[in-house]
């Protein structure tokens, strides 16, 4: 019998993933049931449930490549004991989201409309709700780790909480997300633009240069 390698399996994964987050941008979560995921997969029901047990399963898995994608851009933030401008930690974070999590290569759909669904379904369910909880809490300790280094390089009141500041950060990010699906126009040049307003560098450090240029058509397809 031929042995079935890790690659073969990591495949088999995101093919059936990739179905999921078809049907669930498409139609909605609680629209697409496991059968609808099996038919887009093309798989029997046993190939499909050996890898994902549930739905829940599916959407923990999409918002992990979101996670991954977050994970890089903290990384390259504070290599090196950097100390970055909070803007520019949001900033980097909206830029990965319109460039990676919006229009993402491998799943090909906008998981960002994924992800404000598993928010909401989360609000009903516990077991998601926890999965929920770590995701942003992990979200949120990086934030606050920026807002921390930020502080102890001078930039930040000494009485200032960078878990407060993180907690808001974060809130930024979660509100472009929602707004680049409710407000038609939004898109993160200028959205990032309003950010590096709200929150400018201090005398002497000039601002994080934009990845994108605002304009008449700055919105996210």
């Amino acid at each position: 019998m031929p042995r079935v390698t890790d690659e073969y399996r990591a495949g088999r994964r995101a093919e059936i993933l990739r179905a999921a987050a078809r049907l669930f941008a498409a139609n909605g979560f609680h629209a697409t049931s496991m059968a609808d995921i099996i038919s887009e997969a093309g798989l029997s029901a046993g190939a499909v449930y050996r890898y994902f047990h549930s739905k829940e399963d599916l959407i923990t898995a999409v918002a992990e490549i979101a996670l991954t994608a977050a994970d890089d851009v903290f990384e390259q933030l504070l290599a090196d004991d950097a100390a970055p401008a909070p803007a520019q930690a949001v900033t980097a974070l909206i830029e990965t989201i319109a460039t990676r999590i919006v229009g993402d290569p491998d799943l090909g759909v906008d998981l960002t409309r994924i992800g404000v669904q598993a928010w909401a379904e989360a609000l009903r369910k516990p077991s998601l709700a926890a999965r929920a909880d770590g995701i942003f809490r992990r979200l949120r300790r990086n934030c606050a780790e920026v807002a921390r280094r930020w502080q102890q390089a001078g930039n930040l009141p000494a009485d200032a909480d960078p878990e407060h500041v993180g907690a808001a950060m974060l809130g930024l990010v979660q509100g472009f997300v929602l707004q680049h699906l409710l407000i038609s126009g939004t898109g993160p040049a200028a959205y990032t633009a309003g950010v590096n307003a709200l929150l400018p560098a201090p005398p002497g450090r000039p601002p994080p240069a934009p990845l994108m240029r605002a304009g008449a058509d700055d919105r996210v397809r």
